[in-house]
């Protein structure tokens, strides 16, 4: 019985230890994931179209205030100025994993932009999906959601 509950001991530890085991080494792939999205955030405030596309998952959506675009949408109204991303002042940032080629990134930001000639501020919780391809992250989704009372 002894040896029993020993085995159980130990295989309790096991389980439960093994979520961080396994954690331990996404710190470098959290990092790389909230540099990935800066910079994604000056590509836009420098209209990088051609990084941004690299960037961009074929299959991208973007979920603004006033509707949703597609990838190609989205690049051509950065590229055209429909909307231009001035500056993102970032106050947190948060990164899960959903499974190991696929990462939810939150960011709590004042975006400064000019949508459609009217310079804008707004705060923003802003989540951002990157799935891994290849042995790059690419951006999945981006949507914004206008945060109330600040």
């Amino acid at each position: 019985m002894k040896t029993l509950r020993a085995a159980l001991f130990a295989f309790c530890v096991v389980c439960l230890s093994s979520p961080y085991s396994y954690a331990q080494p996404l710190g470098t792939l959290e990092q790389e994931l909230i540099n990935l999205s800066k910079k994604k955030w000056e590509w836009m405030a420098e209209r990088q179209v051609d990084s941004l596309a690299a960037l961009f998952h074929a299959q991208a959506v973007f979920v603004h205030m006033g509707g949703t675009l597609t990838r190609d949408q989205e690049l051509e109204v950065i590229r055209g100025g429909g909307i231009h991303y001035k500056h993102a002042e970032i106050f947190e940032v948060s990164v899960r994993f959903l499974s190991p080629t696929t990462a939810l990134l939150l960011n709590r930001i004042r975006l400064d932009a000019v949508v459609g000639g009217n310079e804008v501020t707004n705060p923003f919780m802003v989540a951002e999906v990157y799935v891994q391809e290849q042995g790059n992250w690419k951006l999945g989704a981006l949507t914004f959601t206008r945060l109330l009372g600040q």
